[in-house]
């Protein structure tokens, strides 16, 4: 490694063991150990990072905060950490032309205020969003409770500066709402989880800001009346900006970790809508008639502190469970939105025959629902008990006619499910791109592909 710190210089390349510790693992909780840790402060800086890894053969792992939940991050086979940390500045906020150029380092929370005070925002907003980066954001094509009306991160990426495995940069996409020359590279290389290209620049589309938003609380005191609500309300030919859900188990997790006032149920939808204000308030009225007439409860947050305080209790999910089970198996599935009372009601019936405790919440106006799966720290029989379970609540959510993965990608904890839902002729041709971009290699080796 010594090498790497002629090429790179002074401070942007340890080897010591704390270091090699902390960049070893992710939210998954899966460990490995990397040979270095390469903090690069630009482009050139990626450059220089892949040619001597490309001549050296030596693995590269690009890391945003570590939010990821399958492990992408996690430098399985050793090699470089790249941590894009150093890189996150806001270039531009274009707001004519509605769009902003970053680099990958950029937390999403602290994008959010700066558009904010220019009256713009970007859609996709992850639970993680105060402290996940938007290079990660791209990576794993994030979405967020958003995504119902708004869509994913891929929705949002228009251009992306990128370094290939051999040191070769390239520049992908426009900068203009349309462009159709040649392939499109930019949608390939969102959601390829640091497998492809190392991105060092980012432009994304912005919106903005709605003229109103109201938010509503639906408590029900039947699981499956909840699911048929989120059905009911989209049919009801109303599009919220979010509509979340909770069920008991989830509910009764973050009341215990920060109390919010949420009460009993046996679940809760927040649903939120945004617009101009005569809309939201017609809007608002046909939800809660939908709401009404299956829902124990029906409130509307009358003011921002109301509304943030409904959204802190649903961004506090993922923290209570780990207090509970730091060691939980989270799964990311999405059914048909019309096949989510039966999912739900699937899953609750799988917790009390296997006798392992699972707590769902999640995005319910585009039917993702993520699974946790409770297990106990130091009970590895419980634990396998716990992994037994996924290939069959996999095998459900692929009989609906959904995907293992909404929006966590695949990594390493799912990588060998993916037979499940794709064939071989499919993960033939996707390791082919791989080995089109990657001869070596030697990008993020190990993962999407088991």
């Amino acid at each position: 490694m010594q090498r790497l710190y002629r090429v790179l210089g002074e401070g942007k390349v340890s080897t010591d063991p704390e270091d090699l510790i902390c960049y070893g693992f992710d939210a998954s909780r899966v460990e490995g150990t990397p040979g270095a840790v390469v903090w690069p402060e630009s482009t050139g800086d990626v450059v220089k990072v892949t040619e001597f890894a490309h001549r050296n053969s030596v693995p590269i792992v690009p890391r945003g905060a570590g939010t990821g939940t399958t492990g992408g991050a996690v430098p399985e086979r050793g090699g470089l950490v790249l941590s894009f940390e150093r890189m996150n500045r806001v270039l531009e906020v274009d707001t004519a032309n509605m769009t902003a150029l970053v680099e990958p380092g950029v937390i999403n929370g602290r994008l959010q205020k700066e558009l904010g005070l220019k009256g713009f925002f970007f859609p996709p907003d992850p639970a993680s969003m105060d402290f996940c980066t938007i290079g990660g954001n791209v990576a794993e094509n994030a979405g967020g409770p958003r995504a119902i009306k708004y869509g994913v991160t891929r929705d949002y990426v228009l251009a992306i500066e990128a370094v290939l495995p051999d040191g070769r940069v390239i520049n992908t996409g426009v900068r203009t709402p349309k462009g159709v020359v040649g392939y499109d590279l930019t949608r390939l290389l969102v959601g390829s989880e640091g497998t492809l290209a190392v991105m060092t620049r980012i432009r994304l589309r912005i919106l903005p800001e709605p003229e109103a938003v109201v938010t509503l609380l639906a408590a029900f005191d039947d699981l499956r009346a909840s699911g048929e609500a989120v059905t009911a309300i989209l049919a009801s030919g109303v599009t919220p900006r979010t509509l979340e859900f909770m069920d008991r188990e989830a509910i009764q997790a973050v009341e215990a970790y920060r109390p919010c006032g949420l009460g009993e149920a046996e679940a809760l939808l927040i649903v939120e809508l945004d617009g101009d204000t005569r809309t939201v308030q017609t809007d608002s009225e046909r939800v809660a008639e939908v709401c009404t007439s299956r829902a124990a409860e029906v409130a509307v947050a009358e003011d921002r502190a109301s509304r943030n305080n409904l959204w802190a209790s649903r961004r506090a999910v993922p923290l209570a469970l780990n207090r509970i089970a730091p060691r939980k198996i989270n799964q990311d599935i999405v059914v048909p939105r019309t096949d989510i009372p039966e999912m739900l009601v699937f899953l609750r019936g799988l917790s009390e025959r296997s006798g392992v405790r699972i707590v769902n919440f999640g995005h319910a106006g585009d039917g993702n629902i993520h699974v946790n799966i409770m297990v106990d720290e130091e009970d590895e029989a419980g634990y396998r008990r716990g992994l037994s379970l996924v290939r069959e609540i996999f095998s459900e959510t692929i009989r609906r006619g959904g995907t293992i993965s909404g929006e966590h990608g695949v990594g390493l904890t799912k990588s060998a499910y993916i037979g499940m839902e794709l064939g071989p002729a499919e993960i033939e041709l996707m390791q082919g791109i791989k080995a089109l971009f990657d001869p070596k290699g030697i990008l993020n080796p190990g993962k999407i592909f088991p």
